[in-house]
């Protein structure tokens, strides 16, 4: 194994990637950044960007790509970003984005962009299947014969239905992704650095192609 990676990993929700980001971030020893994770700690820091993330979101609108893009540059120039490298998980979202982020990456380019691959219809199921701890937030998966009322394994709060995992609300933001992403994995794709990997398998057997083909695109010419 080439030690460290700079890495994306894109993939629709229920695709698995939230996993196999967490795994590909222990096998390569580097950090795992999410979008989610970067808002809620500039926020919770009082960052000059956390402020005005915050100010946005307070107000109800959407986060703009300078402010993501703020965050992610910052981000990359932290000591275990710079020395290790990264996995990107939830940016970019958009061609913008992606354009930005190759500015900032310009002395130290991205390895590698994955794309989990896996079919829609089957992430409709797995989401619709899924049931959370209202408590910790571990996942689980309803196949109709779980004891009621649901106990976490992990922590013993309720494991509930998320109200917005309805068949409608999902597909919904599926056509989100396939809206704002297509295009996206078409740019990386023009520029030679998208590697499609098949999702569809058990953990274990994604996983191994995914590091596969990470290894692939860093192996020397």
């Amino acid at each position: 194994m080439i030690p460290g990676a700079r890495l994306i990993l894109l993939g629709r929700q229920g695709a698995g990637k939230g996993t196999q980001c967490v795994r590909l971030s222990r096998h390569f020893v580097v950090p795992h950044i999410s979008t989610g994770d970067m808002l809620r700690a500039a926020v919770r820091e009082g960052t000059e960007l956390g402020v005005m993330a915050k100010r946005v979101m307070d107000e109800g609108g959407l986060v703009t790509d300078d402010i993501m893009v703020g965050l992610v540059r910052e981000r990359l120039s932290q000591p275990d970003a710079v020395s290790r490298g990264y996995i990107l998980d939830g940016f970019p979202r958009t061609v913008g984005q992606a354009q930005a982020l190759d500015e900032i990456t310009a002395v130290r380019p991205i390895d590698v962009v994955l794309d989990l691959d896996v079919p829609r219809d089957l992430v409709l199921h797995r989401l619709t299947s899924r049931r959370v701890c209202r408590d910790c937030g571990t996942n689980y998966v309803a196949d109709g014969v779980e004891k009621l009322p649901w106990i976490c394994e992990v922590c013993g709060g309720d494991v509930m239905h998320r109200d917005d995992d309805t068949p409608e609300a999902i597909a919904h933001r599926l056509d989100l992704y396939e809206e704002q992403t297509s295009p996206l994995i078409q740019y990386y794709q023009r520029n030679g650095r998208l590697a499609i990997v098949d999702g569809v398998a058990s953990p274990d057997e994604v996983f191994r192609r995914l590091t596969d083909a990470v290894e692939a695109a860093r192996r020397p010419s």
